[in-house]
């Protein structure tokens, strides 16, 4: 629920209420109002949550039938038909670990590629809770793209690194082989 500032009779600016102190504060239809999101300030029937203030078939609300709700308004868009969509997963633990990790394991400085991953997926939850539902899915895909494109490099990287210490360890040993032969040689 919001909270309203208001402009009085006398021009004088008051703030903040709720809706429902501005109704005890009295204010009429044409009174200014203005609140957090606001562009300018409004006349108070002009504002959808205050409509009710002016309406003949006020009721106050039941006990938990004031909470605020989650709508995507669209332009050109009926809002009667919208359903409130899941935020979309935000990947940013699995990008945050893609990132770490095969730094600390390998030095990779492409696992860093991860961070493109890290940056995309803080973006998930802010663009949900402005409301645009569509960015907010598109900055997840993203988020899973780079995450995953970081966690193959990583795996490519360990997978050469084991590749690189069996070829040392056969090479070692054939050396070591070679001059176990040359003793057979000698005798």
């Amino acid at each position: 629920m919001n909270r309203y500032f208001y402009i009085d009779a006398e021009g004088k600016q008051k703030g903040t209420f709720s809706p429902e102190e501005l109704r005890q504060e009295g204010i009429k239809r044409d009174t200014l109002v203005w609140t957090q999101g606001m562009e300018q300030w409004k006349r108070a029937e002009e504002t959808e949550e205050l409509y009710f203030l002016f309406s003949d078939a006020y009721k106050k609300p039941l006990a938990g039938e004031g909470q605020p709700t989650v709508r995507y308004d669209r332009p050109g868009e009926s809002t009667e038909t919208q359903q409130i969509q899941p935020m979309p997963r935000t990947w940013l633990v699995e990008s945050i670990l893609v990132t770490i990790l095969p730094f600390m394991l390998c030095s990779s400085i492409l696992s860093l590629l991860g961070i493109i991953g890290i940056v995309y997926a803080a973006q998930v939850e802010s663009f949900y809770n402005r409301g645009d539902y569509a960015a907010s899915l598109e900055s997840s895909r993203s988020a899973a793209k780079w995450t995953k494109i970081a966690m193959w490099i990583a795996i490519g990287w360990i997978a050469l690194i084991i590749i690189a210490i069996i070829l040392f360890v056969v090479f070692i040993g054939s050396l070591s082989g070679l001059a176990g032969m040359s003793d057979l040689l000698d005798t």
